[in-house]
């Protein structure tokens, strides 16, 4: 098992917000039930992706408060140009219920919005938190909050990154794949790479 300690994540993210350093206080029990410390890469691939997902552990929720140029960035295929995007900038709720809305589970009015990214890897969409509150036995659908609170955070992320398969990716050292299945695409591919760089650094 390897070990994780607060002197390590502070040194990756100096302004970690106190609920994360909670979760973190018994990782390596939580970390072993999931296989993910069972060695360095495993766990250095594991960390670069929550350090990206959750801003160096400083993001409890999704920020979809973008200007209308961002917006296309980040989701091409659903805005056509920066001009189909402008109804929607710097209009967070609005623009969640248009990329969101009507796909992962997201079948309710407003689910789109009521189920953005939360959390150490930012759990998306109803489908998702229902899957991974059942596994733990939590409300997670009815309290999306749990998703970065001290008791859940790091359960929630380690459910995830185990059934998404990611052990086995990261092991074959595929930052793409262990991307592709995080995010569902290759957003921030870029910068996971320099966290990846960064943790492989610590836990080498």
């Amino acid at each position: 098992m390897i070990p994780i300690t607060t002197t390590q994540l502070k040194h990756l993210a100096p302004n970690a917000r106190s609920n994360y350093l909670e979760a973190f206080a018994g990782a390596d029990a939580v970390l072993a039930s999931y296989g993910i410390n069972d060695n360095r890469l495993r766990l250095a691939h594991f960390m670069a992706q929550v350090l990206h997902e959750c801003g160096g552990l400083t993001v409890y929720t999704e920020d979809m408060n973008y200007s209308a140029k961002r917006i296309r960035q980040v989701w091409p295929s659903r805005f056509s140009s920066v001009a189909s995007a402008k109804p929607y900038q710097h209009n967070p709720e609005k623009l969640a219920n248009k990329v969101y809305g009507g796909r992962m589970g997201n079948t309710k009015p407003g689910d789109g919005f009521r189920f953005i990214g939360h959390g150490l890897l930012q759990i998306t969409g109803r489908e998702s938190y229902e899957k991974y509150g059942q596994a733990l036995g939590i409300d997670l659908a009815g309290n999306s909050d749990l998703a970065f609170s001290p008791e859940w955070a790091l359960k929630i992320a380690c459910a995830e990154w185990k059934a998404s398969g990611c052990n086995a990716r990261a092991d074959a050292d595929s930052i793409r794949k262990v991307t592709f299945a995080i995010n569902g695409g290759y957003t921030g591919l870029a910068e996971r790479e320099e966290w990846l760089k960064r943790t492989k650094h610590v836990w080498s």
